[in-house]
């Protein structure tokens, strides 16, 4: 009822000539959804991506009508953020393809994706299918240029990002067997001219992150792998090494101490940082979990283990102990 005629009210968009009514239409327009990418790895380290095109009505037969790049910005890097541009170009059926091959170095850190299309700001990326089969157990062939590995993952907030790593020399953490005494790990040296000939005579060095001048070393023991199929090309690629914590223990006094785990050629040359990078794990971290076992030190009881890093590093922490519960 209307307070003036007391007669009923009409919604103003009632439609009908009997009087009938239909409920009101929303006039809110849903965002629409941001474009994805579809994402394949080779062995090699390069990734191809596959997105479709901008809307109806683009004719992929005619590249100078359009222009499209997938931008990759290096995150951190405020205003002026390093960025890399791919060309997009049509696929010969009805999407756009961008690769990254692996031989443009990405340098190290998270790439944020975007595509941009004309002079349209450029756009984030989601995630869509990603066939990441062939960096399960990778082993890169014989080289001495830089380690190239780029892992597509979701972002927090579900965009596409980019983790990238460049090493050369690389040294890939295998198995770990932590005990009470201390850790014992293996792993495969990549990127020198002569593993054997490097890994005679190395050293693995655990450097304190509290105090850069406090290093300890442990010798390194080559391995050979009889059950590999093609264990001629792997002589003298593999090590092992045991730290005892109690080494480690002696420097710690109190908080937290990390140690990171390097690999040292004996005529001085560069080092090789030991990481766990040649799988489809961005973040081994939250994967790969070792026990924190005690460890006897001088200033108060202590426990000890190895973890990975943000940036998949091998490292050892030293930390007080807990009190025993009761």
């Amino acid at each position: 009822m209307t307070p003036e005629t007391g007669k009923p009210s009409v919604p103003a968009n009632a439609a009908g000539s009997g009087g009938s009514t239909t409920p009101e239409e929303s006039t809110i327009v849903s965002a629409p959804a941001p474009p994805r990418a579809d994402c394949i790895a080779d062995s090699a380290g390069g990734l191809t991506f596959d997105l479709d095109a901008p809307g109806p009505g683009l004719d992929l037969s005619e590249p100078d009508h359009w222009t499209a790049a997938l931008v990759l910005r290096h995150r951190g890097g405020g205003d002026e953020a390093e960025e890399i541009r791919l060309p997009l170009a049509p696929d010969g059926e009805g999407r756009l393809r961008a690769v990254l091959p692996s031989t443009v170095a990405l340098p190290e850190g998270r790439w944020d994706v975007y595509v941009a299309f004309a002079d349209a700001e450029p756009r984030r990326l989601v995630p869509g299918l990603a066939d990441l089969r062939s960096l399960v157990d990778r082993r890169p062939g014989p080289s001495t240029s830089p380690l190239s590995v780029r892992i597509p993952y979701a972002t927090k907030h579900g965009n596409l990002s980019l983790r990238s790593w460049l090493r050369g020399p690389h040294a890939e953490a295998g198995d770990l067997h932590p005990d009470v005494s201390g850790l014992t790990a293996h792993g495969r040296l990549h990127r020198v001219a002569d593993p054997a000939a490097w890994l005679t005579g190395a050293v693995v060095e655990a450097r304190c992150r509290r105090a850069p001048d406090l290093v300890v070393t442990a010798p390194v023991t080559q391995e050979k792998r009889a059950e590999d199929a093609s264990a001629e090309e792997a002589d003298g690629q593999d090590f092992s090494f045991t730290l005892e914590y109690a080494r480690l223990a002696e420097e710690w006094h109190g908080g937290l101490d990390v140690w990171d785990l390097w690999l040292c050629p004996a005529d001085g040359s560069e080092p090789a940082r030991i990481a766990r990078l040649l799988d489809d794990v961005v973040d081994k971290q939250q994967i790969f979990t070792y026990p924190v076992l005690p460890v006897d030190a001088a200033y108060a009881p202590a426990q000890a283990g190895p973890y990975y890093t943000a940036d998949n590093d091998l490292a050892i922490r030293i930390e007080e102990r807990p009190p025993a519960a009761g």
